[in-house]
């Protein structure tokens, strides 16, 4: 294939932005999937509950996407790398396909991504669920009337 007379050490340099902001949400969810789970795992030693076994398999399936979606990432941050370092040692049509493979692995860690927010949605719907139930149960099953806004 050959390289684009345009593709130069400048463009894998664009990528970098995204792919450190990528990293850095990556992370944060992380954190944030860990403080749960720290918390789930207080409750569950003081008061062992089936609702908390529900979420165990989502956390699971979360945080291996979010390792999944790490991943990726890094592989495309260290292929933009590689793709320069080729282009510096005048093999352009080389660091094409590798800038290629980057783009593919930034593809893939958004799709990863976009599961993994689907299946904290479904988490979430547990949640409000839970709450709905409690409140219906409270109402001695008088039912529970949303207001919105």
């Amino acid at each position: 294939m050959p390289a684009d007379p345009q593709f130069g050490l400048s463009t894998p340099s664009l990528l970098f932005p995204a792919i450190s902001l990528l990293m850095l949400a990556y992370t944060n969810r992380f954190l944030a999937l860990s403080t749960i789970i720290r918390q789930l795992y207080d409750m569950h030693r003081s008061d062992p509950h089936e609702k908390l076994l529900r979420q165990l398999g989502n956390l699971k399936q979360r945080v291996a996407l979010i390792r999944g979606m790490q991943a990726a990432g890094v592989l495309s941050l260290l292929c933009c790398i590689v793709s320069m370092i080729l282009v510096f040692a005048n093999q352009p049509a080389n660091g094409y396909l590798v800038f290629g493979a980057s783009l593919l692995l930034m593809v893939i860690s958004l799709l990863l991504c976009l599961a993994e927010v689907m299946i904290s949605d479904a988490a979430l719907n547990i949640l409000l669920k839970d709450i709905a139930d409690d409140l219906n149960r409270d109402n001695d099953g008088k039912g529970y009337t949303s207001h919105r806004n």
